[in-house]
């Protein structure tokens, strides 16, 4: 077949190929190109899923009517100077707009502040429309109808209208935390609106929008990071370690303004808490990185959802010792929402009214929900609660009350002297001030209660101790070599040249942790010694594990995982078992060493330690509040 240049149309969508997934990235396009107009306000909405209808209408500059044509051509675009390592906009590529008129119904109707009438152009399947004058306030409005009409099979790849409004939702969500001062709306067929009210550009705006987003329980779980390192800022806010989802959909990444899916990223959060999660657990997060535009490529694909670092160690390092560092100086903090189930669990009621601070809407208070449940009157003399009958009846009752002979039944004998008291709880009151109180009792031979001046504290035992030799074992594990083993014979491993050069690279780091390991003739490494706490291990494995973990991230905590997976085994056996009694010292003891070591809020699974509750919570449950 001889070689020929492709059609106009064909090259547009062949281009929608790639830009056009579904009509999620669509929504995506056309709200990046309103926030680079520089909108205040831009509203969103869909029918069908967005398959139908898609109209998405923003207060920003407006393209004069000279621009129209130029607008929906192909590598046409405002946003870039000549220097393409010089990226400042979330759109600079010119290929959006074409590539979704070449295969739906697109129609852009905008207005300049400059000019007194708005004009309209428009394109069906890849045929333009000539511009026309149209009537419309400042800003644009881009309507796209009937997506993919002109590419059917495309349709077949599509999933239910339910799930592709989520995918939208998701997108205007995910732009939106980066604009906090920005008012979003989406509206879908099915009548539901999500609207994020605009908020302005400080820290406390910009959690406000995150709280919007991701819900009013993140910000009270949540620390704050700020951290610099060689021209790389990075800000944010993650979850506590107690505070975790079951999926990593929460977890927001942003390289200067623009929302991005970066596996480096998503990596270093992984490492950062691979201490303090289960596995099965991901952390809630939103980290904003800006750094020069230089540093970072954002043209490696046509959706701009992936970047490329120019040094990923750094980026890498400084989000992991950021996390780790901002957990540590948050001490013990227990998540909010262990509370809030315990005072489920006491009152089905609770979860509306703890999670609104106060009554929810709709709802009674506390107080009336309880008397209403309860009869309306008291008659001592009828009720099934009636006081005891202590022989007498009526006014006899009523006016004199028990006889003294008789309150002899409920006397608790003399009390200690004032100075005896004092003596006996000064020591307790100073610990009254501490994150984790003084501690009280030991029930059902694990729960520790303690007791601060505003909460009442409950602490799994072994969870906590656990944690704590965990942590000891690793801080001697990590502050001197590792002990290392002799092999009787070195173990020759294979390895394509350029893993054997990583690897060789990264010898220091790792005879730090007991691996000996030395270049063999070209692609070959030898091993000469392991470290001794693996004892007998598959080092063919573990070596290719390191040298494809170095080949993505640069990093060797391959090893430094197995070395802390079998300290963490250590602690769970080494550390104190439930159903031990603990003198009233030694609770105090524990409690004072969790509140001085970082990541003491959960073990070494992930599991909470403690959970507070709240002098406050408990009066609301006694109907007090």
């Amino acid at each position: 077949m001889p070689i020929r240049q492709l059609s106009e149309t064909m090259i547009n969508q062949i281009a929608a190929g790639e830009v056009i997934e579904r009509p999620a990235s669509v929504v995506k396009e056309l709200v990046e190109n309103a926030l680079d107009a520089g909108a205040s306000r831009v509203e969103i909405v869909t029918a069908g899923g967005g398959l139908n209808l898609i109209r998405v209408t923003d207060d920003g500059s407006g393209i004069p009517e000279r621009e129209l044509a130029l607008a929906i051509a192909r590598h046409c675009t405002s946003k870039l100077t000549e220097d393409i390592n010089d990226i400042r906009s979330l759109g600079f590529r010119g290929e959006a707009l074409p590539s979704i008129g070449s295969v739906s119904r697109l129609s852009i109707r905008s207005r300049t502040a400059a000019s007194d009438s708005a004009s309209e152009i428009g394109i069906e399947g890849g045929r333009v429309l000539p511009v026309r004058p149209a009537a419309a306030n400042r800003g644009t409005t881009v309507e796209v109808r009937d997506l993919f009409f002109a590419t059917p099979a495309r349709l077949k790849f599509m999933k239910g209208e339910r799930a592709e409004s989520s995918a939208t939702s998701d997108v205007v969500k995910r732009i939106a935390i980066a604009f906090p001062a920005v008012r979003f709306t989406l509206a879908g067929s099915d009548r539901s609106t999500l609207e994020l009210p605009a908020a302005d550009d400080s820290a406390a705006g910009s959690l406000r929008r995150v709280a919007q987003v991701m819900g009013a329980d993140f910000p009270a779980n949540s620390i704050a990071l700020d951290a610099m390192r060689d021209g790389v800022h990075l800000t944010g806010h993650v979850s506590i370690p107690s505070f975790t989802r079951a999926n990593a959909l929460q977890q927001y990444a942003y390289v200067n303004g623009r929302p991005v899916r970066d596996k480096l990223i998503a990596g270093a959060i992984r490492g950062a808490y691979a201490d303090v999660l289960p596995r099965d657990r991901h952390a809630v997060t939103v980290l904003f990185l800006t750094l020069d535009p230089a540093m970072v490529d954002v043209n490696v694909h046509p959706a701009k959802a992936d970047v490329r670092f120019r040094d990923p160690g750094l980026v890498r390092g400084l989000i992991v010792g950021a996390i780790r560092q901002a957990l540590a100086d948050a001490g013990v903090r227990a998540a909010t929402t262990g509370a809030a189930g315990m005072m489920a669990a006491f009152w089905p009621g609770a979860a509306s009214y703890y999670g609104h601070g106060g009554p929810a809407n709709g709802h009674r208070s506390y107080d009336a929900a309880y008397r209403a449940s309860g009869p309306s009157g008291f008659d001592p003399a009828r009720s099934s609660q009636r006081p005891l009958d202590m022989g007498f009846e009526g006014a006899d009752f009523e006016q004199r009350g028990l006889r003294e002979n008789e309150q002899a039944a409920f006397d608790a004998g003399p009390l200690a002297s004032a100075d005896a008291r004092a003596g006996q709880d000064e020591a307790a009151e100073t610990l009254l001030g501490a994150a984790l109180g003084a501690a009280r009792a030991q029930v059902h031979e694990n729960y520790i209660v303690a007791q601060t001046r505003d909460s009442l504290i409950i602490v799994d035992q072994h969870a906590a101790h656990e944690r704590l030799v965990y942590e000891a074992l690793k801080n001697a594990l990590h502050s001197r070599p590792v002990p290392s083993q002799m092999l009787l014979l070195p173990e020759i491993i294979d390895l394509p040249e350029e893993d054997a050069e990583r690897l060789a690279l990264h010898s220091e780091t790792l005879a730090r942790f007991g691996l000996g390991i030395e270049r063999f003739g070209p692609g070959a490494v030898a091993v000469r010694e392991t470290p001794s706490m693996l004892g007998e291990t598959n080092v063919q494995q573990l070596v290719r594990d390191l040298a494809d973990e170095i080949a993505d991230n640069d990093t060797v905590d391959t090893l430094k995982e197995r070395l802390d997976r079998i300290a963490a085994t250590m602690a769970c056996h080494g550390s104190v078992r439930s159903g031990r009694l603990l003198k009233a010292e030694e609770m105090n003891a524990l409690l004072r060493q969790m509140e001085a070591t970082p990541g003491s809020g959960t073990c070494n699974h992930g599991r909470p330690t403690y959970i507070e509750l709240k002098l406050a919570d408990i009066e609301r449950l006694f109907g007090r509040r």
